[in-house]
């Protein structure tokens, strides 16, 4: 990250009070991008303005709170021509669509963003901001780049704007400008959405202590019940892919108490119970989380658990949604997100792996992309090919034990077991159960090449 000024800087310092925040007009909405959210490549993109009327509103039970979409269409009846409010409303539709993976409703928020820039086509920067969210939210990055840039020129005290480019920056692996979005963003407006993204810059180079300081930071400052869960999620995830599963049980429970219905939350507590060896409490939260929003990843979750617990026809019937969605997405092409070239490399065809891969990576060459794609390539007999790739998975110091476990088969398949054990130890000791299925492989391997070296001595 480029080199920061002061102390009171909170994308430097964690432990700084946060100034006065400015105030700013437009939708309390939180957008995540992806599948899921940090090591496998998404940020949350929260309120892009806080309305402390809908807080309010909220938290009292209010059946159409201040933000909600009953209430803002409610309000559009009564003026239409209100760009604010289609704005707030295609934002509002963003959300729903990330929550209920219904790219339908993707559609109506074009339209209502598109219908904002109409009745006002200069100077909107809410719309233009939405529709830098929803590119994003589509997978559609250099759009969602084109669109942050004219919000922030638009506005340039637009937080959300910065949200926008950092997490487009972010994706299409363009780090050190979207460390400067980061820090553009966090000067604006230091609350949940920035802490929480000045967070991810130090996950992402695998300071961990950091980012979980920074995090706190982001719960701290938490106004709202979303907010709250949002915090609390990422301090599960920085817990569980730090190995302490039990730290990341608490942190999804105590968000699941303020909001018992949030699938990632529930993701978050599955997978915390799967690595504590609660395998019935694990199932069943993943299965919730499935019925809530069947977004790949937590489908996947939960097939990959059921096949590792042995319960085969179970898993192949998650494999068979996986699969549907698959050709949904083909019919549509849109841009494979990784989960789903995963799923293609460990259980389906590899070389149509590699073909979604290469496709992915030359659009959006973030880490995540690159470790998925190296992955394909391994699968497919190509390590060679997949060696630079896994090599730039790894390129920023991320912990992520599912890329060392990665790069570890490459080089083992190499014949570099030097290089693999290397790899095998610290997947193991980043986070021992960081895989149903391929943390045990992991093991394996390790015994297998330390073995060989017994034998060779």
């Amino acid at each position: 990250m480029p080199q920061q000024t002061g102390a009171a800087d909170p994308a430097a310092d964690p432990n700084s009070r946060p100034p006065e925040r400015r105030r700013l007009r437009a939708a309390a909405v939180t957008v995540a991008l992806g599948a899921a959210l940090f090591l496998v490549g998404a940020i949350a993109l929260s309120p892009l303005d806080k309305d402390p009327d809908a807080a309010k509103d909220a938290r009292s039970g209010a059946s159409s709170p201040r933000g909600s979409i009953a209430a803002l269409r409610e309000d559009l009846r009564r003026l239409p021509d209100n760009p604010v409010g289609w704005a707030q409303l295609g934002m509002a539709y963003v959300q729903q669509g990330r929550t209920t993976a219904d790219p339908a409703i993707y559609t109506k928020a074009e339209s209502a963003l598109r219908r904002s820039l109409k009745v006002q086509p200069r100077d909107n920067y809410q719309a233009e901001t939405g529709m830098g969210a929803l590119a994003a939210a589509r997978h559609d990055f250099a759009t969602a780049l084109t669109w942050g840039r004219r919000a922030a020129a638009t506005n340039p005290s637009n937080a959300a704007a910065q949200g926008v480019l950092a997490d487009a920056y972010t994706q299409l692996g363009r780090y050190e400008e979207s460390y400067r979005a980061v820090q553009r963003m966090t000067d604006l407006r230091p609350d949940t959405s920035s802490l929480a993204r000045a967070s991810y810059t130090w996950e992402l180079r695998g300071d961990i202590p950091r980012a979980r300081a920074l995090m706190q930071r982001a719960l701290n400052d938490a106004a709202s019940p979303s907010d709250q869960a949002f915090a609390r999620l990422h301090l599960a995830t920085l817990a569980q892919e730090s190995g302490d599963a039990r730290a990341a049980l608490r942190e999804a429970e105590s968000g699941l108490r303020g909001a018992r219905d949030d699938a990632p939350l529930l993701e978050a507590r599955a997978r915390a119970h799967a690595a504590l060896g609660h395998d019935r409490q694990a199932v069943a939260d993943y299965t919730a989380a499935v019925a809530i929003a069947p977004l790949p990843q937590y489908v996947l979750g939960l097939g990959e658990l059921q096949q590792s617990l042995g319960r085969d026809a179970e898993a192949r019937a998650q494999y068979g949604i996986l699969r549907a969605q698959e050709q949904v997405r083909r019919a549509g092409n849109a841009p494979a997100d990784t989960d789903a070239i995963l799923f293609e490399a460990d259980h389906g065809d590899a070389g149509r792996a590699v073909t979604m891969g290469r496709a992915a990576v030359e659009t959006r060459p973030f880490i995540a992309v690159q470790d998925a794609y190296a992955w394909a390539l391994h699968r497919a007999g190509r390590d060679a090919e997949a060696l630079p790739y896994a090599d730039r998975a790894l390129s920023l110091g991320t912990r992520g034990a599912l890329y060392h476990y990665h790069r570890a088969m490459i080089h083992e398949g190499l014949g570099d077991t030097r290089a693999a054990r290397k790899d095998l130890e610290r997947a193991l000791a980043v986070d021992p159960h960081f895989h149903p299925l391929h943390a045990p492989r992991a093991r394996t391997a390790l015994d297998r090449i330390l073995d060989g070296i017994d034998d060779a001595s």
